[in-house]
């Protein structure tokens, strides 16, 4: 009897030892081939069609299909897709980088469009969509759908790609293009997730005007406390850090406790059920403004290199697992028996997306168009198809939210389910690789020769610009150059003066209250003996 328990025990270990080795064997390729992406995406970097996402996207569907003809059609990757691993790991240093090097002056020039790209938008987008497929999917035959679904389907393909949109997107060449896509598709991504969030949290069978109001509140709160919390984290972390100076003994805990400050918005948030995606993207602005010119120059090249690499792989990781994923033989099994009406779903949905995407793009963009009052501020037409098109690319987002409503701990039992999920791998896959190899030549054809602006200049108080001196007498992001401006003696005359004025102000109330306080570019702790810090010292600070 001993005998037979030591041999059982002896079997589970052996097991276990197994289980463990595959899981190094899988971690080893997975590594390799993103160490891989990384060589073949720097070989194709002056390609206009490529760019890393579509590069990783590949390498992951051609991995798949290796996977698949060895393991005898059983299995296309190597790890098992996990939204915590998505939502919690490696959607954070994305966001937070991308408001850590993002040209402020552009996102909150034309905060009210992005605003209402992102938020207004997304809920066009998402009663398009729903509505759609409502009236079309109860004609098709893809299996029993409540009305629950639908909506979180709108919700699940409102959702921009941001990482994608990073890649295709030059701030330096489209400055304004950029930021308006970008910033609409970090509002857009939190709107999609708090629209599917509360669409799972409310009964929907019984809908009424109190319902809708209660919906909205929600909305509006979510939205507003996630930016107030993003803010504040950061302000604390330029607070202790400007008041304490660690880098006066160590840059390592500089850089440390930027880090986790910045990741501890985010988990704060998703503690409190707000939206971590603004919550880090405004935290990595709020760092960016005041935090990264409290610490030592070291400090400031290794937070800069390292949250941009974080980042980098990050997107590496995501693309690479969804070229794999897309290839998963347990999901297309359920739709082998009739193709077409996948390839049928898909299409629809795609179609939707691109009609949900122009009901909001156009009118928006006249309504903020009429609110501008120079024509250079204006949002060409050619201008709103670049916009319409790059917004098109649907990633990780729509695929996580997928998974979390058609799903049961990672497999698909329902045949419905199968054709939602496996339809939303064709319509990331599809969008992804056409729209986004479609974009830099569709810039280049509508907008041969951007015409060069001060907007275009490099933004020396962001960490983007390494090559400027860190505290020189370059502008501000939030700086005016118009020093002889003429100040409006009324409120009216205010809401009539250009965008620069706003600024003016904000950048005297900044001077004179923020950062004494919070530190920043002229309000750095003086260190004696650091030759660096002592002539950035002697620079005036009020600039």
């Amino acid at each position: 009897m001993v005998a037979l328990q030591l041999a059982a025990i002896f079997t589970k270990l052996q097991t276990l030892s197994t289980s463990d080795h595959a899981s190094v064997v899988s971690m080893n390729i997975f590594v390799a081939l993103l160490c891989a992406c990384i060589v073949i995406g720097h070989l194709l970097e002056e390609n206009r069609w490529m760019n890393e996402s579509i590069t990783a996207l590949i390498i992951g569907l051609l991995t798949g299909v290796i996977i698949l003809l060895i393991s005898g059609g059983k299995s296309s990757h190597l790890l098992v897709f996990s939204e915590d691993l998505f939502f919690i790991y490696l959607l954070p240093p994305i966001i937070f980088n991308a408001g850590f090097q993002v040209k402020k002056k552009q996102i909150f020039r034309n905060f009210m469009t992005i605003m209402l790209f992102g938020a207004v938008g997304t809920l066009i987008s998402c009663t398009v969509i729903s509505l759609g497929v409502i009236n079309v999917f109860k004609e098709m035959d893809i299996g029993s759908l409540e009305i629950g679904d639908f909506l979180a389907i709108g919700a699940m393909f409102a959702a921009t790609d941001s990482v994608c949109t990073l890649q295709v997107l030059s701030q330096d060449e489209t400055p304004l293009l950029y930021s308006l896509v970008f910033g609409e598709s970090v509002v857009n991504d939190a709107t999609s997730v708090v629209l599917f969030n509360a669409i799972q949290s409310f009964d929907l069978t019984n809908t009424n005007p109190k319902i809708a109001l209660e919906f909205f509140g929600n909305f509006l709160y979510l939205f507003l406390a996630s930016t107030v919390l993003g803010v504040v984290v950061g302000l604390v972390s330029a607070y202790i850090i400007k008041t304490l100076y660690f880098g006066r003994h160590s840059t390592d805990r500089e850089f440390a406790l930027m880090m986790l400050m910045a990741y501890l918005s985010y988990i704060m948030a998703e503690l409190f059920y707000l939206s971590g995606i603004l919550t880090v993207f405004f935290c990595g602005i709020v760092m960016s403004h005041y935090t990264w010119h409290n610490v030592t120059e070291s400090s400031r090249v290794t937070t800069k290199h390292a949250f941009a690499t974080l980042s980098f792989v990050a997107e590496i990781f995501i693309f690479l697992y969804v070229g794999m994923d897309a290839l998963d033989i347990e999901k297309w099994r359920f739709v082998s028996d009739s193709p077409g009406t996948s390839i049928a779903v898909s299409a629809v949905l795609l179609g939707l997306v691109m009609a949900g995407r122009a009901a909001f793009v156009f009118p928006l963009s006249f309504l903020s168009n009429l609110t501008k009052k120079f024509a250079s501020e204006k949002i060409s037409f050619r201008e709103q198809i670049i916009i319409w098109w790059a917004g098109l690319m649907r990633g990780a987002v729509s695929m996580a939210l997928a998974y979390n409503q058609f799903t049961r701990a990672g497999h698909t039992q329902l045949r419905g389910n199968a054709i939602m999920i496996t339809s939303t791998i064709s319509v990331v896959l599809f969008s992804t690789m056409v729209f986004g190899l479609l974009t830099k030549p569709l810039i280049r054809f509508l907008l041969p020769h951007p015409k060069a602006t001060t907007s275009m200049l490099s933004d020396q108080s962001t960490p983007k610009s390494l090559e400027a001196p860190f505290l020189g007498s370059a502008q501000d992001s939030f700086d005016d150059s118009f020093v002889g401006i003429h100040r409006p003696g009324s409120i009216r005359a205010l809401l009539a003066t250009p965008a620069h004025t706003v600024h003016y102000y904000w950048r005297k109330f900044d001077n004179a209250f923020m950062r004494p306080m919070f530190g920043g570019r002229g309000f750095v702790p003086f260190v004696p003996g650091s030759p660096t810090e002592r002539s950035e010292h002697n620079v005036p600070q009020w600039q």
